[in-house]
């Protein structure tokens, strides 16, 4: 099966096939609609306050979220193994507001504008607003976790969350780097990306019945497609559309983060040349993506790191090999194109 990114109106993609567009998702989640409309409702119960100004950031922060990626990872593995139960539709609300806490956070890190074709919360308020609402988000997740039967969700999310935030800090901390190596890059996103979502996909698993080895099984579904998901995301970053993605563009750039795109870009310049990329990656002052369309043009790096989104989509379909076929099983299936061929 054919995965791949779809052409942007940029001069260094190329026409492969087209994208899944964004209704799609939507019909894709149709076995479990009745069921995401259940943590919507616990979102929108818990995503409040008594106090004004705290209540219109909160509900602000709510629309930023946009494909509910992690709390349908979760119902699904829920409903590929078992059912449904009250604690998944927690459970749901709980990873996507951690996972919101992180967007708000990031972008203060990346300075970032517009995010789902809304005004960031850091600048229609604040930064100061910005990480306070993250901060709340946060702690308010870990609260309604611990209201379960058991610690296990808590003690999971906790242990995941530590790791997202580790891997925000290194990512900070190889800013302008550009001798990391794919290998350190794909640690980094696993870490930062693809932990939560190993921990949805787990999380599901679980409090539906499964037995070790299948949690473990569809853990390892969500970590690979988490890393698919972001290698796409990075690739975006460079090649895609803030008419069609709704948020900034062009942040890693310049944020000096070395994505796979630009690790590749470098690995195959020669050396005589690669100063010259160098430049415009330190430069002040000028449109990055623009200035390096040409040299991504003259290498594989736009198709390679395609490949490699494709890899890990693939591996995270081996996960469900042998499993008894169901509509949940089958969306799962459909959700590995859908990361690497989204335009959002």
């Amino acid at each position: 099966m054919t995965r791949d990114l779809v052409k942007r109106t940029t001069p260094v993609a190329a026409a492969v096939t087209a994208p899944i567009p964004p209704h799609s998702l939507q019909a894709l989640y149709a076995p479990i609609a009745a069921d995401l409309a259940a943590v919507e409702d616990v979102l929108k119960s818990e995503m409040r306050s008594d106090f004004p100004y705290v209540d219109e950031l909160v509900r602000y922060g709510n629309l930023l979220g946009g494909k509910r990626l992690r709390p349908a990872l979760l119902l699904l593995a829920a409903k590929a193994v078992g059912e449904v139960k009250l604690a998944h539709h927690v459970l749901g609300a709980v990873v996507e507001m951690i996972h919101t806490a992180t967007l708000v956070h990031d972008d203060v890190i990346d300075e970032a504008n517009t995010r789902r074709h809304l005004a960031t919360v850091n600048a229609r308020w604040d930064n100061q607003a910005s990480v306070l609402l993250g901060d709340f988000l946060f702690t308010h997740a870990f609260y309604l976790s611990s209201t379960l039967e058991t610690v296990f969700a808590c003690r999971t999310i906790g242990r995941a969350t530590n790791i997202v935030c580790e891997g925000e800090l290194r990512q900070k901390g190889n800013r302008g780097n550009f001798n990391l190596d794919e290998a350190e890059y794909t640690a980094i996103i696993e870490a930062k990306t693809a932990e939560l979502t190993a921990c949805s996909a787990l999380l599901g698993a679980h409090y539906a019945g499964a037995d070790d080895e299948l949690v473990e099984r569809f853990a390892l579904y969500g970590r690979h497609l988490g890393i698919a998901f972001q290698i796409a995301d990075d690739l975006l970053d460079v090649l895609g559309s803030e008419v069609v993605t709704g948020k900034s563009l062009g942040t890693d750039l310049d944020q000096q983060k070395p994505t796979l795109p630009i690790i590749r870009l470098l690995e195959r310049t020669p050396s005589d040349k690669r100063e010259a990329i160098l430049t415009i990656l330190n430069a002040d002052g000028i449109d990055r993506r623009e200035s390096l369309a040409p040299w991504l043009t003259r290498c594989d790096a736009i198709d390679y790191t395609r490949q490699r989104a494709n890899a890990h989509a693939s591996r995270a379909l081996q996960q469900l090999d042998g499993l008894p076929s169901s509509p949940a099983l089958q969306v799962l299936r459909r959700l590995t194109d859908f990361v690497v061929l989204r335009a959002n």
